[in-house]
């Protein structure tokens, strides 16, 4: 028969010679924001937790956006013209010719990934067009 003493020092020595788990692979996932967590390591529940650098968060890609000779966006006149055929100007009730007091503007600006299509434009007054343009230029707003 095994000694008491006997068993208990080879349980001990097993719980130090075996390797306890001390980590956890977490997969790479995309959070709500749209930015991507890379894969990674994590302590395991329980362990003691190491110091160690934090995850990798990718950004997501910059909008890639056409611009012409002098740094300005390149505008497509096709989905202007579908926009004001499809919206009569506020002013006139018109769909082709000027539109006094208003412009076509873009809901979701180009600058920071909006697309250029008549699902993103909508009718602006002037006044209302400067206003959002100065507010726009000081940075684009994470999910708009």
């Amino acid at each position: 028969m095994i000694d008491m003493r006997k068993l208990l020092l080879l349980l001990i020595l097993f719980a130090v010679l075996l390797p306890a788990q001390k980590s956890v692979r977490v997969r790479t996932y995309t959070r709500k924001d749209g930015t991507v967590v890379q894969a990674h390591e994590r302590p395991a529940p329980g362990a003691k937790a190491t110091p160690t650098k934090p995850p990798k968060i990718a950004k997501p890609p910059a909008p890639v956006v056409r611009r012409d000779a002098k740094g300005r966006i390149v505008r497509s006149a096709t989905a202007k013209r579908q926009f004001e055929a499809s919206h009569a100007c506020p002013a006139t009730g018109k769909t082709t010719g000027r539109c006094p007091g208003y412009v076509i503007d873009h809901v979701k600006p180009l600058a920071c990934g909006g697309m250029d299509a008549p699902s993103n434009m909508s009718w602006q007054t002037v006044a209302a067009a400067k206003q959002k343009d100065r507010w726009e230029r000081s940075g684009c707003a994470v999910g708009r």
